[in-house]
């Protein structure tokens, strides 16, 4: 475990001077120290904050809701980590949730990107993908370790991935197809408003389409899901 944390921090770099906010949901204290340990070495502007349940959880966001990423572990005590991650989805749609889970199986990745995490990390992964999942999360991509992107049965063979969509286009899709205009959807996904106009253009241009209106009427006829 120890040897996992100090390759960890040797691997992880952050540019610029931007202070981020991560809020680590996990029960074990050795992991949650381990990561938190860690996240606060980094770097001068990282500031990590470790709970043990969901209540403490909603405790340090009620106080203040600005974090940058969540780091949520599925099983913790008093409640189950699946209905907490739809809750914060509901009420800090903000702010990224990554799941730290040793539950890897089709079912659970599923139901989990369903409830909208923005990352799936096993608790078996190397540190590498941690990393990596972090820092896509952190650009406004969704992650998913390759081993687990074959896992998702018919949501990652729907529709939209004929047209090469990235899973953040795909995010940007649904909310589009939610009515959702560019600044709402950048205030829910993080994003600035001109990234979001970048994916818009990228979803018209993949679908052939010119407006939203024809992209929605295209998903419709075609079937396309999201």
């Amino acid at each position: 475990m120890a040897a996992f944390f100090a390759r960890l921090s040797s691997v992880i770099t952050l540019a610029g001077a931007q202070v981020l906010r991560i809020l680590v949901v996990e029960d074990h204290a050795l992991v949650r120290e381990g990561l938190l340990q860690t996240l606060r070495g980094l770097e001068e502007g990282v500031e990590a904050i470790g709970v043990p349940d969901a209540g403490e959880a909603l405790r340090w966001l009620e106080e203040s809701d600005d974090y940058d990423l969540i780091l949520l572990d599925l099983m913790l005590p008093g409640t189950h980590g699946m209905g907490f991650l739809g809750a914060l989805r509901k009420r800090f749609p903000a702010i990224p949730v990554v799941i730290l889970s040793a539950m890897d199986d089709a079912d659970t990745v599923g139901r989990a990107m369903k409830q909208g995490a923005s990352g799936f990390v096993p608790k078996s992964s190397s540190s590498q993908v941690l990393i990596d999942g972090l820092r896509q999360v952190l650009d406004g991509e969704i992650f998913l370790p390759e081993k687990l992107r074959g896992r998702q049965g018919s949501r990652s063979r729907s529709g939209t991935e004929r047209y090469g969509l990235t899973p953040g286009q795909v995010r940007v899709l649904e909310l589009l197809t939610q009515g959702k205009t560019n600044r709402q959807i950048g205030e829910l996904l993080g994003l600035t408003e001109g990234t979001v106009k970048i994916h818009v253009s990228a979803i018209l241009k993949a679908l052939n389409v010119t407006n939203r209106a024809q992209a929605l009427l295209a998903m419709s006829r075609q079937r396309i899901k999201v």
